[in-house]
Parts: C-alpha cells; structure tokens; sequence
C-alpha cells in the first residue's frame, strides 16, 4: 500500500460509537460508509462523508462493524459473499466472546479477523482519544498486530487481551457502572450545590453513561455471560447491606430515650 493511496474503509453503523470511530479514522483511510438508517453520513464538524451499497462497503481492505452486539451475526451473513480476500474485519463491540463467535461462524476462512473493545465513548472522548484505552483480542491472522501498532501511534493505550478475560473484567467494569447509574438516574436530579468530591465523580460516571442507548446496555447485561454472576453479587451485598442497616436502626431506636 503506497502512501499515495490510503487502505479503504468500510464502516458499517454510523451511530454514535460509528461517527467517534469515523472522526478519528477519516484522515488515514479512504472511508465510506453503510448505514441505512442515515441519509447522509456527517461527521460533527460539517464534512459528509461517502456512503455506498453493502456490496460496496463490504469490499474494503478493512471492514469495521460498529453495529449493535445483536446484529453481529446478520450482518456477518449479509457480508461475507462480498469480502476480498485478505481484508481485515474488525468489530467494536462491548462484549467480545458473542461478537467473535458470530465472525468466526459467519465469515469466509479468507478474512482476517480481529476484536476490539474502545474503553470509551461520545461522552469520556469529548476532549479527544488520546491516553483513552482500547482491548485487542486476536482472532484469527496476524493482522491484529498491524491494528495494535496502529491504535497505539493513534495515541490509544492497547491492551492485547482473550475474549474471555475481556468479558470476566467487563461484566464488573461495565456492568457495576451501570447498575449504579441506572438506580441513581431512576432516583431523581442528583444534587449539585453541597456535594463531596467523592460524589461530583459519582455523578460525573452517572452522566458519562446514562445516556448510552439501549443496545449498549443489552450487551453489557445481556450478551456478556459474566454479567449475571457480577449482578446477583451486587444485589445480594445491597440486600445484605439493608438487613444490617435495618437491625441496627431498629436497636438505634430502642436505645435513644423518649423526648
């Protein structure tokens, strides 16, 4: 590949993750885009980008699948007949064991294909990509090393990981933070004048989530076989927590003397 003629890019979801991934890629790559749901493919700053058939698309020297978790398998079949040999198929996907099964299943043995997870989003990128991380699993060629070496001059701090032990720390990072943030969203404005520090970066990782759509939680809760596990230890150590409190509050009253 010369420098005179960047890799094509095929993207596929041009949703918010589609649009941060396009922003940080459209300078090193000849980026065109597939996403049904948009008429037009505009980044933030105005510029629109070139948009093209699935046929089109899926014929780029790299593919990326910024499509919900859900949809993974479908768009690997609707795909793979279109793929050029050799081409890298990365996804973005929040969890990695499902994404990476769908690929393998779906796609021709003549792609290379590697998992990513960026450690970010929209909100926590705002002020750039730059020191944000992002998880690499191998899936199958070498091609993932080329990706690695990439994100890593990109300014990203890669963490080359398997998709199961991406999933296991996953299912408490992610799935902690938005149990937590979904209680607190459902409890009302949270307050912002006599607050602690401990509770302003509470509520800034509340305001970094509550607004990510509904796919992102399916797959954080619902594709991630870890979850469950993580989600049961919480609710059973706030439940815990609640009997404690109880008790002693119940002994509290007792104790103090009648005005």
């Amino acid at each position: 590949m010369g420098h005179s003629h960047p890799p094509s890019l095929g993207l596929f979801g041009f949703g918010a993750f589609g649009r941060l991934a396009a922003q940080s890629l459209i300078a090193h790559f000849d980026l065109r885009v597939f996403d049904p749901a948009y008429g037009q493919a505009r980044l933030p700053d105005g510029r629109d980008l070139p948009m093209g058939s699935l046929e089109e698309i899926a014929a780029s020297d790299i593919v990326v699948l910024a499509v919900p978790v859900a949809r993974m398998r479908h768009l690997c079949t609707e795909i793979a007949p279109f793929l050029k040999h050799g081409a890298v198929v990365i996804d973005v996907g929040s969890v990695k064991l499902a994404p990476i099964v769908a690929m393998r299943d779906a796609l021709p043995d003549h792609v290379q294909i590697v998992g990513t997870h960026p450690l970010f989003g929209p909100q926590s990128a705002a002020e750039g990509i730059g020191g944000r991380k992002v998880v690499v699993c191998p899936v199958r060629g070498a091609a993932w090393r080329q990706v690695a070496a990439f994100l890593r001059w990109l300014g990203l701090d890669v963490i080359v990981e398997s998709a199961e032990a991406h999933d296991r720390e996953a299912a408490m990072v992610q799935g902690l933070t938005h149990l937590i943030a979904k209680v607190l969203t459902g409890m009302g404005p949270l307050p912002h004048r006599m607050t602690t520090a401990s509770f302003d970066l509470l509520a800034e990782a509340v305001g970094m989530v509550k607004d990510d759509p509904p796919t992102v939680l399916h797959a954080i809760e619902a594709a991630n076989p870890f979850a469950a596990v993580v989600r049961e230890a919480f609710f059973a150590g706030a439940e815990d927590l609640r009997t404690r409190f109880e008790a002693e509050e119940g002994s509290y009253q007792k104790e103090t003397p009648a005005a």
